[in-house]
Order: C-alpha cells, then structure tokens, then sequence
C-alpha cells in the first residue's frame, strides 16, 4: 500500500518563503446563508449543519486557500452561554466537530488545519488570568485531541489577553500564530502595534499580525508598524494577516462594528477582486507570507489573493480555471464593450460605482 506523503508543516512553508493562502471569513458568510445568528457569532453551525461549514471550507479550498482554519470562533461554553445557546451544544461537541469537518476538507488538498481560538468575554469583566487561561486550554485540549497542524490565537484586541492565550497554546508543542484585531494605533490600551509584536513573540508566537475589524489597506499598515518593532527588538517571527472584506477607512479602535452599516447593511462596502489583489501584492511587498481573510471575504475574495500571488506560488487554484486572470475569459465575449473589459489595465484603474443615490462617501463611527 502506498505511503500518502506527509504535508510541510506551516513553519516548514514560511520558513522555505513559500505564501500561504489563508481562508475567508466564516461567520459572516454563514450569517447570510441563514446559519449563524448575527451579533452572537458563535459556531453552532459545525454542529447542526455540517455540511453547510463543509461546503465553504471545500470552497475556500478551491480557491486557493492552504489552510482550514477550524470553525471555532467563540466556542466556548461561556460564550453560548451568555448567547443563549438555544442549540443546546457544548462547546466541546463545536471544537470537535469542527476540526473534524477542517481536516476532512484539508485532505481533499494541499491544506493544514489550524485550530483557532479567540477573546473571552471574562477577559473585560474582570480581567482574570487563570480564568482566561482556563477557557483557552478546554479549547485547545480538544485542538491536540484532534491533531490540528498549527494553532491560532486570533480576534484579541487587548495584547495581554493574547499573550495569556498564547502561554497556553504554546504549551501544546504545536506551532503558534497569534493575531490582533487593533489598528495602527494599537490595541484597546494603546499599546502600540511594534511592542504587541514584539510581546507576543516573547511569549511565544512565531506568526504575529492582524485579522478582521480593519480593511486590508489599514491592516498592512499595522502590520509593518509591528515589523518594525521586531527589527528595533532584533526579534524574528513571520508575519500574518487576515483583515475585513469591507471598505473602512474612517474607522476608530473598535473597527468596523463601531459603524452604523454594521451588521446589516455592509455590502456597499465590500471590496471586489480586483481591490484583493492590489491588498495581495501589497502585503507581498511588505514581507507578509501568510496572506488570508476574516469577515467579509468570500472564497472569490480569496481566489484573488491567489491569482495575484500566483507567480510567487507557481500555480493557479482550480476556481480560476473557467475564470482566467484579470477578467481575460472576457475577450471572447460577444459584445464589443464587454470584451474590452478583458484586461488588467481597464479593472485596474476603475473607480466603481455604489449605484445609490446620494450615497454618503464616508459614515460617522459610533465612539
């Protein structure tokens, strides 16, 4: 019988200066499916629709993605409770669930499951350590349970939270990335992007950046100011970053829920493809090798990312194949103005149109 042959690990990957794709956002793309209740975001879903998470992981994958990262946002027991949790599911039948679902899909490719945990709702209530840490470990015992590839701690917007997570995650012996959801001007205390870099490499982190609450463009931006900081610190760690699908320049340190598009009216904000590869390349260019989503990003958002970076990759994803790069299926098109279309230059320099009348350019973020 033949030996299936063992896939690199992510460090293996980043280390070769190989890009990895990460996958898009969950939640938000299951909220509109009818799956996940908006505001809450807990996870229910790998639990009683399957194969609704199954299909957007396999989604993902064929975009392009390397890594399934575990539909376990929130899913701690403390979090359903306090949601509700009219399903009536533990968080250990979630965790479960869905790593069993990530690997299921990771083996159809060329993908790494990443078991994937994220802030406590104790951490504002009274800030206790060990508490936090509990609520980390019961999540990532059933990560180790499960032999995830690599773990995240994501969704953090104070840094010593995600340094709490990471202690523990580290404590696994499986690789670590942790990522804040802050902006240039750093996390909810003010840290600034440099030293949350540098203290989440200290305890313990090899893949350090930014997810959701910011749009891409913002969230390099913080990303370098962490690199920055490492250099200054003569530290070494790869860099990440997995940011919103929407538009939110005028945004503040809570991100994009402090607008009043948020969560039901944000599709005029959304980025097209051809807004992902630009925020493809310019991650590339500032030396980030994980390159994915967070909210918002559907699996066409990512099949940009890698159609972008498809020369660094050495190859197209499978959802590109009727597609074509740059809009070129176009060219065959039988309408003349449709057909001229088919090139980089026309998508490249289009301003699009929001087709609503007296669409405000801006909003006024709730403080």
């Amino acid at each position: 019988m033949a030996q299936i042959e063992k896939k690199k690990g992510i460090l293996d990957r980043l280390d070769a200066g190989e890009v990895v794709i990460g996958d898009g956002g969950y939640v938000m793309a299951l909220e509109r499916r009818g799956y996940v209740k908006a505001g809450h975001w807990t996870t229910e879903a790998a639990v009683e629709h399957p194969e609704a998470v199954r299909q957007l992981h396999r989604e993902f994958l064929r975009a392009g993605a390397n890594v399934m990262e575990t539909f376990t946002f929130y899913s701690s027991d403390e979090k359903l409770n306090i949601s509700g949790n009219i399903a009536n599911v533990t968080g250990q039948q979630i965790n479960e669930a869905a790593c069993d679902i990530a690997r299921e899909v990771a083996n159809e490719g060329d993908a790494l499951v990443a078991g994937a945990v994220s802030q406590t709702p104790c951490y504002v209530n009274n800030k206790n350590e060990n508490e936090v840490k509990a609520i980390v470990k019961k999540q990532m015992d059933v990560f180790v349970k499960k032999n995830v590839d690599f773990l995240i701690a994501e969704f953090f917007e104070h840094v010593e939270e995600a340094e709490w997570a990471v202690q523990v995650l580290k404590t696994s012996g499986k690789p670590v990335a942790a990522t804040l959801c802050i902006a240039p001007q750093g996390d909810r205390h003010g840290v600034p992007p440099g030293d949350c870099a540098v203290r989440l490499v200290k305890a313990g982190a090899q893949i350090v950046g930014v997810n959701c609450h910011l749009d891409p463009m913002c969230a390099v931006k913080t990303v370098k100011l962490m690199k920055e900081g490492l250099e200054a610190a003569h530290l070494k760690a790869h860099l990440m970053i997995q940011p919103l699908g929407f538009h939110t320049p005028e945004c503040n340190h809570r991100g994009y829920i402090s607008l009043p598009e948020f969560p039901f009216a944000l599709e005029a904000r959304a980025m097209n493809r051809w807004d992902m590869q630009k925020y493809a390349r310019e991650a590339y260019n500032a030396g980030i090798r994980y390159i994915g989503g967070c909210c918002g990003f559907e699996p066409y958002h990512i099949r940009a990312l890698a159609e972008e970076l498809a020369p660094e990759r050495g190859f197209l994803p499978p959802a590109s194949e009727k597609h074509g790069m740059w809009g070129n299926a176009l060219a065959n098109h039988h309408k003349p103005w449709i057909k001229e279309r088919a090139t980089r230059e026309y998508w490249e320099n289009l301003r699009p149109a929001s087709g609503r009348p007296l669409c405000p350019s801006m909003a006024i973020p709730a403080e």
